[in-house]
């Protein structure tokens, strides 16, 4: 496989890094830096999404006549791999990267016309409305009722796990419109908006006291019948093409600075034999998970290598997500054995950029905790570790 890039590769490179050199700033680095969890906080978020779409560039993987940048595959690779490595605030996914290619792919051309401005613009902030009580896992059972009402649909039920509910004016979400033999039938995909009468939002603060997601409540909630997505019903199409671009590649570089980042904490950990990077035990420990963590790289680059040839991410995205599940999970397990007795104290301030306070412990050490519980839901969120090798033994193993 030949990963090298060409000279005109080389010269975007360097765009992209004078760019993010010019375009970051102390506090846009430390909201990254210091991010207890897998998603940024709203006001961070936001104001890095607006620095970029000013510059063109907030939607590489979009098809230039959607006001996409009309980048090749590598200039994307680049893009995202030189923002991580620079440490800009990471973009919310739902709305470039879910929402927007869903409605490319099945949205109507009012649909288009509508959504797609804004959430480039960032206008709209997107969540999404997929998990329920009881159907998290086998989504195929949610229970959220939306029942024909004129021009409307009336949805009552709830939504659970629901990322940055109480930031968002819109939701993505999947109702259950019928009642057929085969669960996943009966299905629809919508657009709503959050301000719409009815709807209410109840945080679930998590175990890291970090506070990302939300349970959702519909009371008799009107939705416009053409805000549906595809064919009544027919929703589960829409949900699993969706679902390609939540599990796919390109998080790589992320954990490539995880890992480092874990590396110079034990640099500052000592033990009684010296630095703790320097003990064998925990080298080891860090060599066999960057091994892993390369060979994830390769399997980025194989899914690059389809997309290329114009096929969707596919069950390749399966196995990425489940391999990024489980490394990034390990690499926060090294990062609470590099803070060791300074993981205890509860520092919220010390992450919080702007603050003065200083640290108890190694300044990347208030993180190393919160991350840890946060990302416990990374095999859980986008379809469990389970539902990710149901689906390779029977796309990629046929069993």
């Amino acid at each position: 496989m030949n990963i090298s890039f060409s000279k005109e590769h080389d010269v975007f490179r360097d765009e992209v890094r004078a760019f993010l050199d010019q375009a970051l700033d102390d506090e846009l680095r430390d909201a990254q830096k210091y991010c207890p969890g897998m998603f940024l906080d709203y006001e961070h978020n936001i104001r890095w999404h607006r620095i970029v779409f000013a510059k063109g560039w907030i939607a590489p993987a979009w098809p230039k006549e959607h006001g996409g940048t009309g980048w090749d595959l590598t200039e994307r690779y680049i893009w995202s791999r030189e923002s991580t490595l620079a440490g800009a605030p990471s973009l919310a996914p739902m709305g470039l990267g879910m929402c927007g290619p869903m409605l490319i792919g099945f949205g109507t051309a009012e649909q288009k016309a509508f959504y797609l401005p804004r959430i480039r613009s960032g206008e709209d902030y997107w969540c999404q409305g997929y998990s329920e009580p009881g159907s998290g896992s086998d989504l195929a059972s949610l229970r959220l009722s939306a029942v024909v009402d004129g021009d409307h649909y009336r949805l009552n039920g709830s939504k659970i796990w629901t990322t940055h509910a109480h930031f968002a004016n819109r939701m993505f979400c999947l109702v259950r419109t019928g009642e057929f033999s085969k669960p996943q039938q009966g299905i629809t995909f919508m657009l709503l908006d959050m301000d719409t009468p009815g709807i209410t939002v109840e945080p679930i603060v998590f175990a890291s006291g970090t506070h990302e997601v939300n349970q959702v409540f519909f009371d008799d909630v009107r939705v416009p019948i053409a805000n549906r997505v595809g064919e009544e019903h027919q929703g589960w199409t829409v949900a699993k093409y969706l679902l390609e671009f939540e599990r796919g590649g390109g998080g790589s570089a992320g954990l490539v600075t995880a890992l480092s980042r874990v590396r110079r904490l034990a640099e500052q950990s000592p033990t009684p034999a010296g630095p703790l990077s320097e003990d064998a035990s925990f080298k080891r420990q860090l060599d066999a998970t960057d091994v892993k963590l390369q060979a994830i790289q390769y399997t980025e680059f194989r899914i690059m290598a389809a997309l290329s040839k114009g096929q969707n991410p596919g069950p390749e995205s399966s196995i990425m997500k489940n391999l990024a599940a489980d490394i990034g999970q390990r690499i926060t397990e090294l990062a609470m054995e590099a803070t060791g007795y300074y993981i205890q104290p509860h520092q919220p301030d010390a992450r919080t950029p702007g603050q003065n306070v200083t640290p108890v412990g190694p300044e990347r050490g208030t993180v190393a905790f919160p991350r840890y519980f946060n990302l416990r839901a990374s095999s859980i969120a986008g379809g469990t570790n389970e539902v990710q090798k149901n689906i390779v033994a029977k796309l990629v193993l046929g069993l």
